[in-house]
């Protein structure tokens, strides 16, 4: 049996920034994740005809 479970798109895309945010600089734990939020909050607000 196969035990999946459902990843939300954001999640995906939270969990990509923070592993280059993770690979790039010297943050880790607590601090990358709040850092990686606040990176795709802003993209977020980027309109969509502009990205």
């Amino acid at each position: 049996m196969t035990d999946s479970t459902y990843t939300s798109a954001y999640d995906r895309r939270l969990k990509m920034v923070e592993d280059v945010l993770t690979g790039r600089t010297e943050l880790g734990g607590k601090d990358t994740r709040e850092v990686a939020v606040q990176v795709l909050r802003a993209l977020d607000h980027i309109p969509e005809r502009v990205r």
